[in-house]
C-alpha cells in the first residue's frame, strides 16, 4: 500500500510561529536541501505529531509543540494518498484541540478520528511513554529524525509483529495442537541419533564435524590464492570510486571563480607595489646624492693635504737629483695620458649620472602632472555637486512642519462644517415656469434653485411674498465667511492655493532630503586621497590644492625617457672608467719599473710627482664642479631630502602591506597545487586501475577461481552439512527441553527471509558478506571473509548506513503485506565517505520507485547532483 504525502502545513509549531507550508511533495524522490535552523527536522517532529500523538493529550512532549514563550494552540494539517485515495488530516494541541480526518469514506473527528488514524496506520494509543517511536508502528521505524540511524537497532514489537504474520506463510508454523506432538515424537526419535543419553554429541555430529575439518584442511591454499584475487577486485572497486569522485572535483568551477577574484585583487596589490618600488628608487637617488655631495667635500680636502705634502717633498727631491731624467719623462708621459683617458672616463660617468637622475625627475613630474589634470577635473565635477547640493539644500528647507498642516487641515474642516451648517438652516427657493415680472429685492429672479440666509422680498405679478429664514441661518453664514477667510490667510500667508499644495510641497522637500545624502556620497566619491599630489580625502582639501595651482599650461605632451637605457649607459660610463683607472695603473706600475733602474731617489721623485699630479688634477676636478662654488648649501639641502623621501617610503611601505602580494600568490598557488593534485591523482588511479585490471586478467586465467571455488564448495558443503547436523541437533534438544526453545527456533526461521531482503541491499555497500539476525530482528553482526563483526564495533558511518539499508528491507517487507509505507531521513549518511554515499544514493533513488522518500539535509554539496523533486523551504508559504 502506497502511502504519499502531498503537502504539509503548519502554524504556532515550535520555530514556526507563522503560517508555513510546503505543498510540492510528490511520489519517488523529494530532496529538502537547506541550511542549518532552517526547520527541517521540526518538520518531521510536526509530521509524527499529526499521525501519532493524540489531539487532546497535555503532556510534555505535547507542551513542547507551543512555541516558546507563546500560549497558543500549534495546529497541523496533512494532505496525503494512500493507494491513490487522498486524506485530509487536521489536528489541534492545547488550546481547543480537535482532531478532523477527510476519507474516502468520509469525515471523522475527535476519538473516532484517531481510532481510524490508528487502524490505518497500525499504531496505538499508548499513554505511558509519550514519543516512543515502537508505539508508532511502521512509520515509527521508517520516519527517522536526526541520529537515530547512527545506530543499528531493530523493529519495535508492532513491526515485528506484522513481519512475521508477513512471513508466517513462507517459513511455516508448527506450534500447538497434534501437528505439534507428531513433531515432538519425530523429534525425539531424531535426537539419539544426534546425541547420547548423557548429553554428549555423537553420531551424526562427529561424523560431520570430521568432514568439515578434512575439507577446511584441503582448501586453505586455495582460499589464500583466492583472497589474494578477491582482494585485487576490492582494491579496483576503491579506486574506480575514487577516480569518479576526482572527477566531479575537478569539474568543480568553485576554485576556478576563487582564483579569478585572488588574481583581481593581485592587480590592486601589484598597484601599491609599483608605487613602494618608485618611492625606493626616489630614496636611493637622494641618498646617492647625499653620499657624493659629501664624498666630494672630504676627497677634496684629502686632495689638497695631498697636493702640499707632494710639493714639499719634490721640491727636496730636485734639489738632490739632475739625472735619468729622459726614461721617466717617457713613464710619465704615459702616465699623463693613462690619466687623461681616466679623467675623460671619469666625465662620462658624471655626464650618464646626469642624465639618469634628469631622467627619473622627468617621470616624477610627468605623474604629478597627470595626477594634477586628474584633479582638476574633480573639482570641476565637485564644484557642480556642490551648486547642486545647495540648490537641494534650499529645496528641502521649504517643507512645511507637521503642525501647520495641520492647521490647514483644520481650516478646510472648519469651511467644510461651515458649509453644512450654512446649507442645513438656509430656506431653499425653487422657481420654474413662466418667470417674467418675478424680481427678489428689486432684482429680476432666474430660474431654478437658490438658498436664502435672510429676509427677502419677491414680487410675483402684482402679488409680494416676504421669505424669513431662521435667524440662525444668517450667523452661519457668517461663521462659513470668518472661516474662509481664515483659510485664505493661511494659505496667503505659506504663499500656496490650498491643502493639496501644500502637500505637495511637503512631498518635494522629502525627496529633496533624501536626494542630499545621495548628493553626499557623490561628493565623497569625487574627493578621495591622493599619493601622489600629498592630499588628504575631502572637498576642502582637493579644493585648497586647485587653488594653489597656476594656470592649466595646454602645451604638448612630455616625452618620457627610456630610465631604463639611462641605466645601461651609466654602467656602460662605469666600466669605461674602470679600464681607464687598470690603464693608469699600469701606466705607474711601468714608470715603477724604470724608476727601479735608478736610485731611489728617482723612484720617490717619481713617486712624488705621480702623487702631485693626481691631487692637483683631483683638485681642479672638483672645483671645476658647478656645485663647488655651493657645495655646503646642497649638503644641507641633500639631507633635508633624504629625510622627506623617506618619510614618502614609509608610507608607500604602510599602503603596500594593506595587500600582501605574496600572500595572494601563496592562495593561487594553493588553488593551482590543489588542481594539479587532483590531476596527478586521477592520473594515478587511472594507472592503478589499470594495473589491478591487469593483474585480475593474468592471475584469473590461471584457474584460481575455479580451484577456488571447487574447494570452496567443498568447504561450504561439509560447513553447511556440520551446520545442518548441528542446527538441527541443537534444535531437537531444545525441543525437546522445553516448549518455549521451539518457539524461539521458529522465530528464528523468520530471519532468513528478512536477512535474504537486506542482503540484496548490502552486498552492494559490502560485497561477499553474510549477515546474522537476532531474534528480534535486529542486524547483530557481518561476516566478511570468514571474519565476523558485531554491528556494535564496526565505524559509525558503516552503522549508519546499514541501518538505512535495514529500514529499506523492512519497507519491502510491509509493502508485500499492504501496510502503508515511506521512508524520510532527517540529515542522513552524515558519516559516509564520497564512494558509499555514491552507492547509498543509488539504492534510495531505486527504492524511491517502489515508495515515496523524503531526504532531509543540509549537505548541499553532497546531495545537489542527486535527481529527484528539490523542495525550497525558502519558496514555500
Amino acid at each position: 500500500m502506497s502511502l504519499v504525502i502531498r503537502q504539509i502545513a503548519v502554524d504556532g509549531f515550535r520555530k514556526f510561529r507563522k503560517p508555513f507550508a510546503i505543498d510540492n511533495l510528490s511520489e519517488g524522490l523529494n530532496i529538502v536541501i537547506e541550511p542549518n535552523e532552517t526547520g527541517k527536522s521540526t518538520l518531521l517532529e510536526a509530521l509524527r505529531a499529526a499521525f501519532f500523538v493524540r489531539h487532546n493529550t497535555r503532556n510534555q512532549l505535547a507542551q513542547s509543540f507551543a512555541p516558546y514563550g507563546e500560549a497558543v494552540g500549534p495546529e497541523i494539517k496533512v494532505a496525503f494518498d494512500v493507494d491513490g485515495s487522498p486524506w485530509l488530516l487536521a489536528k489541534r494541541f492545547l488550546r481547543s484541540p480537535s482532531l478532523e480526518i477527510s476519507s474516502p469514506q468520509g469525515r471523522a473527528q475527535g476519538d473516532d478520528a484517531e481510532a481510524q488514524l490508528n487502524a490505518l496506520l497500525g499504531s496505538v494509543r499508548d499513554t505511558s511513554r509519550a514519543g516512543d517511536v515502537a508505539t508508532y508502528g511502521s512509520l515509527g521505524l521508517l520516519w527517522v529524525a536526526q541520529t537515530e540511524a547512527l545506530a543499528v537497532s531493530g523493529p519495535g514489537q508492532i513491526v515485528r509483529d506484522t513481519i512475521a504474520s508477513t512471513l508466517e506463510a513462507e517459513v511455516g508454523s508448527i506450534m500447538g495442537g497434534e501437528t505439534y506432538r507428531r513433531v515432538r515424537q519425530r523429534i525425539d526419535a531424531q535426537y539419539e541419533l544426534y546425541w547420547s543419553p548423557g548429553g554428549q554429541k555423537r553420531g551424526r555430529q562427529n561424523d560431520a564435524r570430521e568432514r568439515s575439518e578434512a575439507a577446511e584442511a584441503a582448501a586453505q591454499e586455495a582460499n589464500e590464492r583466492l583472497a589474494a584475487l578477491e582482494r585485487s577486485f576490492s582494491d579496483l572497486d576503491a579506486a574506480s570510486g575514487r577516480l569518479k569522485i576526482i572527477q566531479r572535483e575537478i569539474a568543480d568551477e568553485t576554485d576556478a571563480q576563487a582564483r579569478k577574484d585572488l588574481v583581481s585583487s593581485l592587480e590592486v596589490a601589484r598597484a601599491a607595489g609599483q608605487i613602494l618600488s618608485t618611492r625606493k628608487a626616489e630614496q636611493e637617488a637622494a641618498a646617492a646624492k647625499l653620499r657624493g655631495l659629501e664624498d666630494l667635500k672630504s676627497r677634496h680636502a684629502a686632495a689638497t693635504i695631498t697636493r702640499d705634502n707632494a710639493t714639499k717633498a719634490l721640491e727636496t727631491i730636485q734639489a738632490k737629483r739632475a739625472e735619468s731624467k729622459e726614461a721617466l719623462l717617457t713613464a710619465k708621459t704615459k702616465v699623463a695620458s693613462a690619466l687623461e683617458d681616466f679623467e675623460v672616463a671619469r666625465s662620462e660617468r658624471r655626464d650618464a649620472r646626469a642624465a639618469l637622475a634628469a631622467g627619473e625627475e622627468t617621470v616624477r613630474l610627468s605623474r604629478r602632472q597627470a595626477a594634477t589634470a586628474a584633479a582638476r577635473r574633480r573639482h570641476d565635477e565637485l564644484l557642480k555637486l556642490e551648486q547642486l547640493h545647495r540648490d537641494t539644500m534650499d529645496l528641502a528647507a521649504t517643507a512645511i512642519s507637521t503642525k501647520t498642516v495641520e492647521t490647514l487641515e483644520a481650516n478646510d474642516r472648519a469651511v467644510s462644517q461651515a458649509q453644512a451648517v450654512v446649507d442645513a438652516g438656509a430656506t431653499r427657493l425653487k422657481l420654474s415656469g413662466s418667470i417674467n415680472g418675478v424680481t427678489i429685492d428689486g432684482e429680476p429672479m432666474p430660474a431654478g434653485e437658490r438658498s436664502i440666509t435672510r429676509a427677502a422680498q419677491i414680487v410675483i405679478g402684482g402679488a409680494q411674498l416676504i421669505v424669513s429664514p431662521p435667524a440662525a441661518a444668517a450667523s452661519a453664514e457668517e461663521t462659513l465667511a470668518v472661516a474662509i477667510r481664515k483659510r485664505r490667510a493661511a494659505l496667503d500667508e505659506l504663499q500656496i492655493a490650498d491643502l493639496a499644495a501644500a502637500r505637495l510641497r511637503n512631498e518635494t522637500a522629502r525627496d529633496a532630503a533624501a536626494e542630499l545624502r545621495t548628493l553626499a556620497a557623490r561628493i565623497e566619491v569625487v574627493t578621495p586621497a591622493d599619493d601622489i599630489l600629498q592630499i588628504v580625502a575631502g572637498p576642502e582639501a582637493l579644493k585648497l590644492f586647485v587653488a594653489e595651482l597656476e594656470p592649466a599650461e595646454s602645451g604638448a605632451e612630455i616625452a618620457l625617457p627610456d630610465v631604463k637605457v639611462l641605466a645601461e649607459a651609466l654602467e656602460t660610463a662605469e666600466t669605461k672608467l674602470a679600464r681607464a683607472e687598470g690603464t693608469q695603473d699600469s701606466a705607474v706600475a711601468a714608470l715603477r719599473r724604470a724608476e727601479e733602474a735608478d736610485a731611489p731617489l728617482a723612484l720617490a721623485e717619481a713617486g712624488v710627482v705621480s702623487d702631485l699630479a693626481n691631487a692637483k688634477a683631483l683638485l681642479r676636478e672638483i672645483e671645476a664642479r658647478r656645485e663647488w662654488a655651493s657645495l655646503d648649501a646642497d649638503l644641507d639641502q641633500a639631507r633635508g631630502v633624504a629625510a622627506e623621501v623617506a618619510v614618502r617610503l614609509e608610507e608607500a611601505e604602510r599602503n603596500a602591506s594593506a595587500l600582501d602580494v605574496a600572500a595572494i600568490n601563496r592562495k593561487i598557488d594553493v588553488i593551482d597545487a590543489r588542481g594539479r593534485v587532483a590531476a596527478e591523482t586521477r592520473t594515478r588511479l587511472e594507472t592503478e586501475i589499470a594495473r589491478l585490471e591487469g593483474t585480475i586478467e593474468s592471475e584469473g586465467g590461471l584457474g584460481l577461481a575455479d580451484r577456488a571455488a571447487a574447494a570452496l564448495e567443498e568447504v561450504e558443503a561439509a560447513s553447511a552439512a556440520l551446520q545442518r547436523v548441528t542446527e538441527e541437533a541443537d534444535v531437537l534438544k531444545l525441543l525437546r527441553d522445553t516448549l518455549e526453545s521451539a518457539r524461539t527456533e521458529t522465530a528464528a526461521k523468520f530471519v532468513g527471509p528478512v536477512a535474504k531482503r537486506a542482503k540484496r541491499y548490502i552486498s552492494q555497500l559490502l560485497p561477499d558478506c553474510d549477515l546474522t539476525f537476532a531474534e528480534d530482528l535486529t542486524l547483530a553482526s557481518v561476516s566478511r571473509v570468514g571474519v565476523d563483526e558485531s554491528c556494535a564495533n564496526l565505524s559509525r558511518g558503516t552503522q549508519e548506513q546499514l541501518a538505512v539499508l535495514t529500514r529499506i528491507a523492512f519497507a519491502d517487507l510491509l509493502l508485500e503485506q499492504g501496510k502503508p509505507v515511506s521512508l524520510i531521513l532527517d540529515d542522513p549518511l552524515v558519516y559516509s565517505d564520497d564512494g558509499r554515499l555514491d552507492t547509498m544514493i543509488e539504492i534510495l533513488t531505486e527504492a524511491s520507485t517502489r515508495m515515496q522518500i523524503i531526504l532531509l539535509t543540509c549537505r548541499d554539496r553532497a546531495f545537489r547532483h542527486v535527481p529527484g523533486n528539490r523542495i525550497l523551504l525558502s519558496a514555500a508559504s
